[in-house]
């Protein structure tokens, strides 16, 4: 059990069957009234996200035990993805449940498999991931010196945005999280 006053950004708890994940929080204080908590919560299977939800600070909720795997992704059957632990052991998932890691994920590549009850619900991938760029425009002769950015095709189908002097053909550094390129990889 957790009580409202003691929210964290990250932890996980259950509301009525339905895990959901602290992405901020503030203990606010009116002139008038009692105090609460507002916090902007994420369901944690349907990636759902409520604003502005408020709660007594001495509210309890349950806590949720979310458990993270690292995997590895294997293969696509078309309708599933499929992803393998250290001991052979194949977890699929559908579409929705990888789609925002799937940008820069390949085979062979780490991920890590969230699971709340023994079933999967998400896939993150690295923070950072070295792609190639398969599909981009040359740059400009005198371009090259600002910051000005080109379209970019990653192995994976995903569109970035990369500096001029970065080539077809180079392989990069990508911030996951951010979906921004980082550097060129020597």
């Amino acid at each position: 059990m957790i009580s409202a006053g003691e929210f964290r950004n990250g932890v996980t708890f259950d509301i009525d069957g339905t895990v959901f994940q602290i992405i901020e929080f503030q203990h606010v204080k009116p002139g008038k009234g009692a105090a609460f908590v507002r916090a902007t919560l994420k369901n944690v299977v349907t990636g759902q996200v409520l604003s502005d939800v408020t709660f007594n600070p001495t509210a309890k909720l349950e806590t949720a035990q979310v458990e993270t795997r690292k995997m590895t992704y294997s293969y696509t059957d078309g309708e599933f993805y499929y992803f393998m632990d250290d001991e052979f052991n194949l977890t699929p998932l559908n579409y929705s449940q990888v789609e925002d890691a799937l940008r820069f994920i390949k085979e062979n590549d780490p991920v890590t498999v969230r699971f709340y009850k023994g079933s999967a619900f998400s896939v993150e991938c690295e923070n950072f991931v070295e792609l190639k760029i398969i599909s981009s425009e040359p740059g400009v002769k005198g371009n090259t010196a600002t910051n000005a950015t080109k379209k970019a095709i990653l192995e994976t189908g995903a569109e970035i945005q990369v500096p001029m002097f970065v080539e077809e053909g180079e392989i990069i550094r990508v911030d996951t999280r951010t979906g921004e390129y980082m550097e060129r990889v020597k």
